[in-house]
């Protein structure tokens, strides 16, 4: 017998995989006061965070109350930041962002588990199919990736590297253009 999720069952998961992402990152662990105050006081204090949780409760299509308070949030947190991720993207759960600022993503790029990404990332396309980005990849600052690119499993992406040639599972890349310098 396989178990089945709910919608709110399912968004909690998701949330609590990228809460996780930021705890293991973090120097300091807040303890105590209940999941609801970690969580509030994670969102207050970190715009990274806040912004990851506002981006799922809308991929969630919450109520009509819920929706326009996660609209606006969503939006105040992205324009400060400069983040240009649409909420059509599909981001696999346990997303860490490093240092959130000048990231513009194309909302078709598809971006996989446990993810990492960084300060000034773009990942674009002129021709209308940008990235495909595997589970566990490190994406490093000032990072470009473009076009149809395929991202493997397990890669790990240097700083200032624009990638236009496909990364295999397991392999590092850095320059521009990219070329593998570990397998």
């Amino acid at each position: 017998m396989t178990k089945t999720l709910s919608k709110s069952n399912f968004l909690h998961d998701i949330i609590q995989k990228d809460f996780q992402r930021y705890q293991d990152h973090s120097s300091t662990k807040i303890m105590g006061g209940g999941k609801w105050l970690l969580v509030n006081a994670l969102i207050v204090k970190n715009h990274r965070l806040a912004w990851s949780f506002w981006f799922r409760i809308l991929q969630n299509r919450p109520n009509i109350i819920v929706k326009i308070i996660a609209k606006i949030m969503f939006r105040k947190i992205s324009s400060k930041y400069g983040i240009q991720i649409p909420v059509e993207t599909r981001i696999g759960p346990g997303l860490y962002i490093g240092h959130g600022i000048g990231i513009v993503i194309n909302g078709k790029t598809k971006i996989g588990k446990n993810c990492n990404i960084s300060q000034f990332l773009t990942i674009g396309s002129n021709k209308g199919t940008p990235a495909t980005i595997g589970d566990n990849v490190y994406i490093g600052p000032g990072v470009c990736i473009v076009e149809d690119v395929k991202i493997g499993d397990n890669v790990k992406i240097g700083a200032g590297t624009v990638v236009v040639h496909d990364v295999p599972d397991n392999a590092t890349t850095v320059g521009n253009p990219n070329r593998i310098i570990l397998k």
